[in-house]
């Protein structure tokens, strides 16, 4: 990636370039901790304060989420049922800046706990971030496969209810999605 400033934002989320790489670096991994923290609770109503008010996120299978109560709305919705409700973090595989557009992208894994049997079931995504300063970004883009998710999803709930360890949201999710699975 180039490291030469911008000086212009566009109507894509890009940003003025004003910001380093060490500082967009550092502040993604307070947002990352935070996220661990919101994981490890289970109280996901803070996610939103970590973007700015008017922030964008677009998430290609639930939609563009305008705003931290647009974003917070579908944060606890989505992070409070299953399958989210169930994911045990979102380990980074791997992360670049790009300073010019004050973005970081990376890989982020998506791993479902052990169903029963010892198998691992996880799936990654692309995340793009735009920094804004003052430790929140302005923008989340996260790109990935929905029926790649969904067949994991559906894979992982097959063990855990051979395991008994399926819950009757994860019932109701296989009912309502596993023909979809192609």
């Amino acid at each position: 990636m180039t490291t030469t400033p911008a000086t212009s934002a566009s109507t894509t989320g890009a940003s003025t370039g004003t910001f380093s790489a060490e500082e967009i670096t550092e502040a993604y991994a307070a947002f990352h901790r935070q996220v661990a923290g919101f994981v490890a609770s289970g109280d996901w109503r803070g996610y939103a304060d970590l973007f700015t008010e008017d922030a964008t996120y677009v998430e290609h299978a639930y939609g563009t989420f305008r705003g931290r109560e647009e974003i917070r709305a579908w944060s606890v919705r989505t992070m409070t049922s299953f399958p989210g409700r169930l994911m045990t973090g979102f380990p980074l595989a791997w992360q670049t800046v790009d300073v010019e557009r004050s973005r970081l992208i990376c890989e982020v894994g998506n791993p479902m706990p052990d169903p029963g049997d010892g198998s691992v079931h996880s799936e990654s995504n692309l995340t793009i971030m735009t920094y804004a300063g003052d430790g929140l970004f302005s923008r989340e883009e996260d790109v990935y496969n929905p029926l790649r998710f969904l067949r994991m999803t559906l894979r992982w709930a097959a063990v855990a209810e051979a395991h008994g360890r399926l819950e009757d949201d994860g019932r109701a999710y296989v009912a309502a999605y596993g023909g979809q699975a192609g």
